[in-house]
């Protein structure tokens, strides 16, 4: 049975092996963070204690389409208009620290891949983004969730 509440625990020491191959990878293309990590493997890493899972989406997003349970939660951008926090790379760092092995997670994972970009030019060295995101890309009728993403794969997730 899948547990709903990761065991909490400072992500920090020795990068997971499944890990340490994303980043290689990355590392050869010139990806300017850690790497990419789908949805399955980072509910695996996140529910067995090894990652810290932080949601970057908007705290409406959050409340109104839900959420991964025990993730952090550091907007990325804010408001309906999103716009970009400019506390964002401080508030993580606080929230975290800069140690930690993050995963960072929004709707499709594009905004994740800029946060993570951020965060690694501010010294962030073990951050990943989640590939397809929390709701996932639209289909050809215009739908989230359908064909991608946290949701689709039905990883555990919570709305308020």
């Amino acid at each position: 049975m899948t547990q709903l509440t990761p065991t909490p625990i400072q992500a920090s020491g020795a990068l997971p092996a499944a890990l340490e191959s994303i980043r290689t990878v990355a590392l050869s293309t010139g990806l300017p963070y850690a790497g990419a990590v789908p949805p399955q493997l980072a509910w695996e890493l996140f529910s067995a204690g090894e990652v810290v899972l932080v949601d970057v989406r908007s705290t409406e997003e959050r409340k109104f389409v839900g959420h991964v349970p025990g993730s952090q939660h550091v907007a990325w951008a804010t408001g309906t208009a999103l716009t970009r926090n400019p506390r964002f790379v401080r508030e993580l760092e606080v929230k975290v620290g800069k140690q930690a092995t993050i995963l960072l997670l929004c709707r499709s994972g594009k905004r994740s891949a800029l946060a993570a970009q951020a965060a690694a030019s501010a010294g962030f060295t073990r951050v990943f983004n989640i590939l397809e995101g929390f709701e996932g890309e639209i289909d050809a009728s215009k739908h989230r969730g359908a064909k991608d993403g946290w949701r689709f794969h039905k990883l555990p997730w919570v709305q308020d």
